[in-house]
């Protein structure tokens, strides 16, 4: 079977959360590492500590062994635990040169770098997950701010039980990597929900013509921003996926039905994605009713306007003529004395109204009246 070597998936930019979590505020007994082991006679071993060094003799004993560590600082911890729990400097260095997402396999040891989402509203985080094989262990790193793998925890033993003592090695230690890695995605996918609610939160202030629209446009920016970095994290975990199922590791199994089951994570990660766009393209139509509905009230202002300024003209034109002809009648050269009172105070009736009738046929020709105004 040919060897699959040092393949590294493109990188996806995305802002890593940073957030400083106190030993102290990880649990109640301070224990930041954890292992469950399936031992050689079918009986399981579980345990927390603080140094993962606790458990090293583990490894050696038992058929398949986990061992999961919350990291308050990943860069500077993630190399010290996995040299101290034997895996090469070369692996961890490879795999932590990448953002986000990461895939390298050695033979004897393989590493997976994936994203683990963590959203708040729409502040939407994507911090390393860093998974570690060898032939009858896993280690996996992450920050202690998302806590994982905190269910698959209080549920290891009962798993473990389930894995088959007679299976092989590889089969083994493949059923446990599906299990964690189904456990990320599914924890991925619970944040979508969350990004769906503060969605539909917005769409309610958009709603809102009352809303200042100075407001909307920082909101609308938010989610879209969130849409487009968990879907670069989900786009991320799919490249993972796929090169752990083509790329022919020699740690994992060759059992189809198994293989099967990695398949089963991309399709899963697939519809994830297609929810992740359908609630973008939501969001898209949302807001082009939105411009819709304020298209139209623009659309009313505009008319409203122009019927203003049809009016003023025909008063404008109305009051204009008379005046004029008063300008020019008041003139010492046309000699007007109080016995021409009537004939003025005609002509400018006349004209006043003759010059309106005017003004108004020829704005109501040149199309000027709004057709209807709402």
């Amino acid at each position: 079977m040919p060897r699959k070597r040092k393949v590294q998936l493109k990188e996806t930019n995305t802002d890593v959360a940073s957030e400083t979590v106190k030993p102290a505020q990880l649990n109640p007994s301070g224990e930041r590492s954890f292992c469950v082991s399936l031992l050689k006679d079918g009986q399981t071993f579980k345990s927390g500590s603080m140094d993962p060094q606790d458990f090293v003799h583990m490894i050696d004993l038992a058929s398949v062994t986990w061992i999961d560590y919350w990291a308050v600082d990943f860069n500077k911890e993630a190399p010290e635990i996995a040299s101290l729990l034997g895996f090469s400097n070369h692996l961890i260095g490879s795999l932590l040169k990448c953002s986000t997402s990461a895939y390298e396999d050695f033979d004897s040891e393989l590493g997976l770098l994936l994203p683990a989402v963590h959203v708040q509203e729409f502040d939407v985080h994507t911090t390393p997950l860093l998974i570690l094989m060898r032939n009858n262990f896993i280690l996996t790193i992450h920050t202690a701010e998302i806590r994982r793998f905190l269910r698959v925890r209080r549920y290891a033993e009962t798993f473990m039980k389930k894995i088959p003592t007679n299976a092989s090695p590889a089969d083994r230690v493949t059923m446990l990597l599906i299990r964690l890695i189904d456990e990320n995605n599914s924890r991925n996918f619970d944040h979508l929900r969350e990004i769906e609610a503060s969605g539909d939160h917005l769409h309610k202030i958009l709603s809102d013509p009352t809303t200042p629209r100075n407001i909307l446009g920082p909101e609308i920016y938010k989610m879209k921003h969130a849409l487009i970095t968990y879907l670069g994290a989900l786009w991320a975990t799919l490249d993972v996926l796929n090169t752990l199922r083509y790329g022919d590791p020699e740690l994992l199994t060759d059992d189809d039905r198994l293989l099967e089951r990695v398949g089963a994570l991309s399709t899963d990660v697939n519809g994830q994605i297609s929810l992740a766009e359908h609630l973008s393209e939501v969001l898209a139509s949302g807001l082009e009713v939105l411009q819709s509905i304020y298209n139209n009230q623009l659309q009313v202002l505009n008319n409203k306007l122009a019927l203003l300024v049809a009016y003023m003209t025909i008063f404008g034109t109305a009051f204009l003529v008379p005046n004029t002809i008063a300008t020019a009648l008041s003139n010492p050269a046309f000699g007007m004395t109080p016995s021409d009172a009537w004939w003025y105070v005609i002509l400018l009736v006349v004209s006043t109204i003759a010059s309106a009738f005017i003004a108004y046929w020829w704005v109501k020709e040149k199309g000027w009246f709004p057709s209807k105004v709402e």
